[in-house]
């Protein structure tokens, strides 16, 4: 399927807006992170406003390094994202739902079953965004001192994918016939055991659910390392990226692309998506002025604890000369290395102060950022989309709920005007939605291939 001149459009949803003073607003409930209804009311926004999907994003562990950080954050009293998308599975009807789950530290088995359970309550439109541990708290909760390396995460991601895939594939999609007249449930000749032995995990199968609806629900992938880029390239279906810029966005656009062709895969069937913050006002200056207000909410002591999570706990800011520049390299991170790298090129070519950074990296930690009026807002996306750095957006409030009603009043009527949005859904499923074919079940081709 060819590109339509449309883009995709999914809502980063977080419980007050991606800004860390957001929560300080009071337009924001103190209490959303754990108000199923607040996080409906959004689902409902976007869904009314036919977005491709929502998208939750996840770390299992407190991700500050001390309690003045913790202190002032909001993060940490919100959802698991599997249990909070199932709970909007039977509060939406067409828009996707993307639920984050770390391969370092769950079992394929649990997320073959939990995802397949997703797709069916959601009736298709479940996607799983697939990602390693990536912050060095996570570790110590599943009884790790350190995270594994960097190439060791990924090596176990892409065997855990497999494996996950190999369990849905583990039934044919007519296998359970369900006949009470002969008293058959299942076709167990469409049944294909797994029996994986691999370097990671050892899982026999078969999968005690049936075939999702869509075969495999979508695959998101959120890397841009060099490894992360090859996992996306090889597994990833939509790809959610940081790419502050033209520029980087269309470097990377090309680069995955090219990767996916030498793969054997089309463009169509890997989405690139990068993460955007919009601010909207009716005038530059209105946008400019709810910017320097959510600004004047966050404390140093979040600055700079962010600014050293985001460049992977490798410095101490706090013994640092706020004003000075940011060096061209730092020690190499074992967390998100290529966020600490995106940032640390941003700044290098900004000439930033370290007082610049970690104030960039509290409003977008490296996202592309949109302040402006509707029109203005418009014409950088549509920008990024017509010269090929994105097919669509991962929409990141910088405030909610009240940055998304900005944007889906004022940014998405601008964008249908100009013929680069939707109206309607286009499909029943998620898959059916952002144009991606449906997998065909491997153990039932390679089966039928050894009977001929």
């Amino acid at each position: 399927m060819l590109r339509n001149g449309e883009m995709k459009l999914g809502l980063f949803l977080v419980q007050a807006g991606y800004n860390e003073g957001a929560w300080r607003d009071p337009s924001v409930p103190a209490k959303g992170g754990v108000d199923l209804d607040y996080y409906a009311d959004m689902a409902a926004i976007a869904e009314g406003a036919t977005f491709h999907f929502v998208f939750l994003a996840d770390s299992p562990s407190v991700l500050e390094r001390d309690d003045a950080h913790i202190a002032r954050v909001s993060r940490n009293d919100g959802f698991e994202p599997i249990t909070l998308i199932s709970a909007l599975s039977s509060k939406t009807q067409d828009i996707g739902l993307v639920a984050t789950a770390t391969t370092t530290y769950h079992h394929p088995y649990h997320l073959a079953r939990m995802f397949a359970s997703l797709d069916h309550l959601s009736r298709g439109r479940a996607a799983w965004n697939i990602v390693t541990s990536g912050n060095k708290f996570e570790g110590p909760n599943f009884g790790d001192s350190e995270l594994p390396d960097h190439d060791t995460r990924y090596a176990r991601a892409r065997e855990a994918v497999e494996v996950v895939k190999g369990l849905w594939d583990t039934w044919e999609d007519d296998a359970f016939i369900r006949d009470k007249e002969s008293g058959i449930f299942v076709d167990t000749t469409k049944l294909h055991l797994l029996d994986h032995r691999g370097g990671y995990f050892s899982v026999r199968g078969p999968l005690n659910i049936a075939r999702p609806p869509q075969g495999y629900p979508v695959l998101v992938q959120a890397g841009a390392s060099n490894a992360g880029m090859q996992f996306a390239a090889e597994l990833g279906e939509v790809v959610f990226t940081a790419e502050p810029s033209l520029e980087n966005g269309k470097r990377f656009y090309a680069n995955l692309k090219e990767k996916a062709r030498a793969l054997g895969r089309e463009d169509d069937q890997v989405l690139v998506m990068p993460g955007i913050v919009p601010i909207v006002g009716s005038t530059k200056q209105e946008a400019r002025d709810k910017l320097e207000r959510l600004q004047s909410y966050t404390h140093i002591d979040v600055l700079v604890g962010a600014a050293e999570r985001w460049l992977g706990f490798v410095t101490d800011l706090r013994s640092m000369d706020l004003d000075s520049f940011v060096p061209e390299s730092l020690p190499q991170t074992n967390f998100i290395q290529s966020r600490q790298k995106l940032l640390l090129d941003l700044a290098a070519r900004e000439k930033f102060t370290w007082r610049q950074l970690i104030r960039f990296i509290s409003d977008s930690r490296g996202h592309l950022m949109a302040v402006g009026t509707p029109d203005e807002v418009a014409n950088t996306m549509i920008e990024m989309f017509d010269q090929r750095a994105s097919d669509g957006f991962n929409v990141i409030p910088a405030m909610a709920p009240s940055g998304l009603k900005d944007f889906v009043d004022l940014v998405v009527p601008e964008l249908r005007r100009r013929g680069k949005f939707r109206s309607q859904f286009s499909g029943q499923t998620l898959r059916e939605n952002l144009g991606l074919r449906r997998p065909p079940n491997r153990a039932a081709q390679g089966s039928a291939s050894g009977r001929q």
